[in-house]
């Protein structure tokens, strides 16, 4: 049997213009397979009017919304069948149950009836709130009235989802919350589009980004190559969890090992490490930890990698 198509979104010569301001000015972008993509630019630098074309909430000036290679304006209905989307904040009945409300979408959505009640009692699994499937929505926490939004771009299991800061207004539970159910998102084989501006809420859950500003895309890639590509130092810093407190003669090694020029705790389990050589340089790092035995778990590109990354591209920009 052939392999089925992998889930892609992409824009062609994107373009939106509102009388003589340009949102959008000839974006060309490409994303396939199953990975999480964070899309990130300051407020006003295009991303939720990209988002809203790929859903057909607004239209384009010019250009072309693809998911999964089809027209999202010309083939609206064939195009969004297999895509679920939250953008921005949407309010929820206050009277409904959690489970009518999805039960509701699910109609909207144009799911059969059969299948209705059992699709909003899957994506309620999805997001942690069985237990609160008969409960009002009016009684809901901010953070758990975003947990059924997030169910409701779930309902009828999409391949590709579209998320607009959806952790945009939370308190750090409900970030944490909202974040986790991403991660298992990550887990069953989805394109995920992520905008955010919150980099360490990108560094931890994404694979890769795309950087816009004033309507066009300045980067496109794999974390660690963007930030490569564009630091001011071949200088990486990766954020390295242990499963148990270290000890100063460990630092100490640490601190000796080949191309590493900077060790910083950041917790009791975790350090920053400045290591050079780029990615051939964190993979030694990687390997020299893992022999010494010191309970390595995790191991990624700092926040503040990305972060430095970030400032330094669009302060060019700007």
């Amino acid at each position: 049997m052939a392999d089925m198509a992998e889930p892609s979104v992409q824009a062609i010569d994107l373009t939106k213009r509102y009388g003589q301001f340009t949102a959008l000015s000839k974006l060309n972008l490409k994303i396939e397979g199953s990975k999480c993509v964070g899309f990130l630019g300051p407020n006003g630098a295009g991303k939720t009017t990209t988002l809203k074309i790929f859903t057909d909430m607004i239209r384009p000036s010019e250009g072309k919304a693809l998911i999964n290679g089809i027209d999202v304006h010309r083939q609206k209905k064939k195009a969004l069948e297999n895509c679920g989307a939250l953008i921005e904040t949407p309010e929820i009945y206050p009277s409904l149950t959690a489970k009518e409300a999805l039960i509701m979408i699910a109609e909207i959505k144009g799911i059969p009836r059969k299948k209705r009640e059992r699709e909003a009692e899957s994506a309620l699994s999805r997001v942690k709130m069985r237990a609160w499937a008969d409960k009002t929505v009016g009684k809901f926490s901010k953070g758990m009235k975003q947990r059924i939004n997030v169910a409701a771009a779930l309902l009828g299991d999409p391949e590709v989802i579209l998320l607009d800061e959806p952790t945009s207004g939370l308190d750090p539970r409900g970030m944490s919350e909202v974040r986790d159910i991403i991660k298992n998102l990550k887990r069953e084989n989805k394109l995920i589009f992520l905008s955010s501006h919150l980099l360490n809420e990108v560094s931890e859950i994404c694979d890769e980004v795309a950087m816009i500003n004033h309507g066009k895309l300045l980067a496109y890639g794999k974390i660690e190559d963007i930030v490569k590509k564009f630091s001011k130092e071949s200088t990486n810093i990766v954020e390295v969890s242990f499963s148990r407190p270290l000890a100063n003669s460990v630092l100490h090694k640490i601190r000796g090992i080949n191309g590493v020029s900077k060790v910083e705790r950041s917790g009791q389990t975790d350090l920053n490490i400045n290591v050079k050589g780029g990615i051939p340089g964190q993979e030694k790092l990687l390997s020299r930890l893992v022999s010494m035995k010191c309970g390595v778990i995790g191991f990624k590109p700092a926040s503040s990698a990305l972060e430095e990354t970030y400032l330094n591209l669009f302060k060019e920009v700007t």
